[in-house]
């Protein structure tokens, strides 16, 4: 190591007293103002109130004037936003500069971004451009009250246990939260707070949209599902995902998968579950053929009931479900299938007698 080195000016240590508040990104970047940044209104609330600092919400967009009173009914104290067309597409360098710019003038101890594909693009790009620390997939938040460091708490790799992360030295501290790991707050109308118009310059994007279609899908994103069948490697081809297909129409449900089936292609990465997936709150979770690794048992936790259908009878997923069939999928599930149908049936017959 060389004696005379010295660290860059850009890591020289922040005055920490010179930052103050805690600012939620307000995710608009298709034209409707998305949940997951409404749920980080709940735990950006908690560490306010740790902190004694004002909550506030921050957009950029082209026509977010709408959404504007939304975060304050959900909790926040203060809302900014910049309408500029240079907006008008997504793109992390446009959006990335423009939130460095506001954070420079207002200084924000911490902010918090939602886990979004777009978000999870983005708020590194703030991060390296701020010279400050990013902790990403946070799970849960505390505050020191001494240092008046968050705490950024996430399941490292393999989410066997919990790792606690602080940035002293930089600010402001970013996390990035995955959808439904919060639950949404109470929205109150009577709620009332300030809102600012600001302008930033920023560069003109670095790519540009040629052209673009709409993938158009009739099901419930997984996040929003209440019965949810998933399927892992173990169906052994993707023709498996057909009877998954079946049965979860039958149960008014949607299909899923595990990562392995995602990266076999036999699934969009949309549908995925577990920790580099989507996390879910179905009432039911049918995990057909999916072994049960700690990443995928993450993206299940707040699941009411789990039925596991797997033909490994060690297999780590029986030992985290409520109902457990040691079988092969491709003889139970047509069986549940047509005990549903017979079911659906005899109540018809019943309810035409009546």
């Amino acid at each position: 190591m060389r004696r005379d080195w010295k660290p860059c000016p850009e890591w020289i240590p922040v005055n920490k007293d010179e930052w103050r508040g805690v600012w939620v990104f307000m995710e608009t970047f298709d034209g409707f103002l998305h949940e997951a940044s409404l749920q980080l209104l709940r735990p950006g609330r908690s560490i306010a109130d740790k902190l004694g600092v004002e909550l506030t919400a921050v957009f950029l967009g082209t026509d977010v004037k709408r959404f504007l009173k939304e975060p304050i009914y959900y909790g926040a104290d203060k809302v900014i936003y910049v309408e500029d067309e240079k907006f008008s597409q997504y793109a992390p360098n446009v959006y990335g500069e423009a939130l460095i710019q506001l954070i420079k003038k207002y200084k924000p101890e911490a902010l918090l971004v939602a886990g979004t594909l777009r978000g999870r693009e983005m708020a590194p790009y703030v991060a390296n451009g701020l010279q400050a620390g990013i902790t990403a997939d946070c799970t849960d938040f505390s505050v020191d009250p001494e240092t008046r460091d968050v705490i950024l708490i996430r399941p490292p790799f393999g989410a066997t246990m919990l790792a606690h992360i602080r940035t002293p030295q930089r600010r402001p501290q970013i996390g990035t939260v995955r959808p439904n790991v919060f639950e949404l707050p109470e929205r109150d109308e009577s709620r009332t707070g300030e809102i600012i118009e600001e302008r930033v310059d920023v560069p003109p994007p670095t790519i540009r949209l040629v052209s673009s279609e709409e993938i158009k899908r009739e099901e419930v994103p997984i996040e929003k599902a209440e019965i949810i069948v998933s399927g892992g490697k173990g169906l052994g081809t993707p023709e498996g995902f057909k009877l998954l297909e079946e049965l979860a129409s039958l149960l008014g449900g949607v299909v899923a998968g595990s990562r392995k089936a995602v990266d076999a292609g036999w699934i969009p990465h949309d549908r995925q579950v577990g920790q580099t997936g989507k996390s879910v709150k179905a009432r039911l979770y049918i995990a057909v053929g999916i072994s049960g690794a700690s990443q995928h048992l993450f993206g299940i936790r707040e699941v009411q009931r789990v039925v596991a259908i797997n033909i490994d009878p060690e297999a780590p997923i029986f030992e985290n479900c409520d109902y457990g069939i040691v079988g092969d999928y491709r003889e139970v599930i047509p069986a549940l299938i047509e005990e549903i149908k017979r079911r659906k049936e005899a109540r018809a017959v019943e309810a035409a007698t009546k």
